[in-house]
């Protein structure tokens, strides 16, 4: 068995439960020790074996760790990865623990890259963690067209991908 058919195995068999419940968010989830847990039974059953690295590729103006989730059968291997930023100014968490909540999410992200888990029904990928959605964005614009940060708007405000592409054209515009 080639390693992509190895892989393909673990990818369409994989079942891991969102076993992990966050108070704060009302919300079931799984962890990358979850994740890490569910592929065991494949490990020797295929003669592959996983592993996960960690890389600190950039640092201003906020630290990006790359992350690298590996399977391997010791002769070829299949990566994917993660780009996370640890976030400095959250509140209410020491330094160790801004780094490892980010490294936390690298691992789930790169294992869910890797083993195609598909978490679009996860409240941890549609959780606005206590924030609103923008409700107007032409009054964001003017905002951002008068002198306005972004980042201000993005601290308050949930913002979608398309929102966050417009106000950034009147950044640039």
């Amino acid at each position: 068995m080639t390693i992509n058919q190895k892989l393909s195995t673990i990818q369409t068999k994989f079942k891991s439960k969102k076993s992990r419940f966050n108070s704060f968010g009302k919300y079931y989830f799984r962890s990358a020790e979850d994740i890490l847990e569910a592929t065991k039974p494949f490990l020797l059953e295929l003669g592959v074996s996983v592993k996960i690295d960690e890389e600190l590729i950039h640092s201003e103006p906020m630290p990006i760790i790359k992350t690298t989730a590996t399977v391997s059968d010791g002769e070829n291997a299949i990566h994917a990865t993660a780009l996370v930023g640890v976030d400095l100014n959250q509140k209410g968490m020491q330094t160790p623990q801004q780094f490892g909540s980010a490294s936390s999410y690298g691992k789930k992200y790169a294992l869910g890259n890797l083993f195609l888990i598909d978490d679009t029904q996860d409240s941890d990928a549609t959780n606005t963690h206590g924030k609103e959605s923008l409700p107007d964005v032409n009054k964001a614009k003017s905002y951002i067209a008068s002198g306005g940060k972004i980042e201000a708007i993005k601290k308050k405000y949930k913002l979608t991908p398309a929102q966050e592409k417009e106000l950034m054209t009147t950044l640039n515009g």
